[in-house]
C-alpha cells in the first residue's frame, strides 16, 4: 500500500503553550519501499507512525492510504484499519507473560479472519521460531522476543509494517539480526515498511531516509546502494 502524507500538522494544546510535535510534513511513500525516519527524541518520529497506524490523528493536513483518507474514518472504520492493514512492532515487545508464543501470536491472528492458528505458526516459523512456540516469554531470549512480537505483526499479513526503535532493547548483534530479518520480509512480502530509530546507520540499510528535526522534514534522500543489515556497524 501506498502512503500519501499532505501537509501534515499535529499539534498538542493551545495558544502560547501548544507543542507542534510534527510542523508541515509533505511525505509520498510508494507501496514496497522500506524507509527509515531518523530524528533525536522529541522530533515526532514517533508521532508520525502513530498517524500512519490510525492510533491518532492529525490536527491539520490529509494523510491517505491507498487513496484512503484516514482523517475520514469513524471510530469503527479506523479500528478495522489497524486490524488488518497494519502491523505495529515496538520497541517494548509488549507480549503476554502467561501465554507462548504460538499464544501470543495467535490471539492476534484470530482477530483478523479465518485459519488464525495456522498463520500464526507460520509466522513463527517465518521468523525462525517454529522450535520455540510452546515456551514462554520468561524463556526467551531478548531477541526472540522481539521476533515473536515481528511475528504477531505478520500474522495479520498486512501490507503496512511500522516498526517504533525495534532494536531499541536489543544487543548490538541481534539488533542486527532483527533489521536483516524485517528487510527480507520486506523484499519477500513486498510491505511498505516505515521503522523509526535514533541511530542514523541503520538508515543505510533504507530504500530512503527522512530525517525529521522539531517536528519538520530537514532531510529526505534515496538509498541508491542500501547496505545488507548484516553489513551495518554503529
Amino acid at each position: 500500500m501506498s502512503i500519501s502524507i499532505r501537509n501534515v500538522w499535529r499539534t498538542f494544546g493551545e495558544g502560547v503553550t501548544a507543542v507542534h510535535a510534527l510542523r508541515d510534513v509533505d511525505l509520498e511513500v510508494p507501496q514496497g519501499q522500506f524507509t527509515v525516519i531518523l530524528g533525536p527524541s522529541g522530533s515526532g518520529k514517533t508521532t508520525l507512525l502513530n498517524l500512519v497506524g490510525a492510533i491518532d490523528q492529525g490536527t491539520g493536513g490529509t494523510l491517505e492510504v491507498d487513496g484512503v483518507d484516514l482523517g475520514g474514518l469513524d471510530d469503527k472504520g479506523r479500528i478495522g484499519y489497524r486490524r488488518t492493514e497494519v502491523g505495529l512492532v515496538f520497541q517494548f515487545f509488549n507480549l503476554i507473560p502467561t501465554l507462548t508464543a504460538l499464544e501470543n501470536v495467535e490471539l492476534v491472528a484470530e482477530l483478523t479472519g479465518d485459519d488464525g492458528a495456522a498463520r500464526a505458526r507460520q509466522a513463527l516459523e517465518g521468523v525462525g521460531l517454529v522450535d520455540r512456540v510452546d515456551h514462554f516469554p520468561s524463556q526467551l531470549s531478548g531477541g526472540e522476543q522481539q521476533r515473536v512480537a515481528i511475528a504477531r505483526a505478520l500474522a495479520k499479513q498486512p501490507p503496512i509494517l511500522l516498526c517504533d526503535e525495534p532494536t531499541g532493547e536489543l544487543d548490538f548483534e541481534t539488533g542486527r539480526m532483527i533489521l536483516a530479518l524485517l528487510r527480507r520480509l520486506n523484499r519477500e512480502n513486498g510491505q511498505t515498511v516505515l521503522l523509526v530509530t535514533h541511530n542514523a546507520a541503520i538508515g543505510e540499510m533504507a530504500d530512503r531516509v527522512v530525517r525529521l528535526r522539531s517536528g519538520a522534514v530537514v532531510e529526505d534522500r534515496t538509498i541508491a546502494d542500501p547496505v545488507e543489515a548484516e553489513a551495518l556497524t554503529w
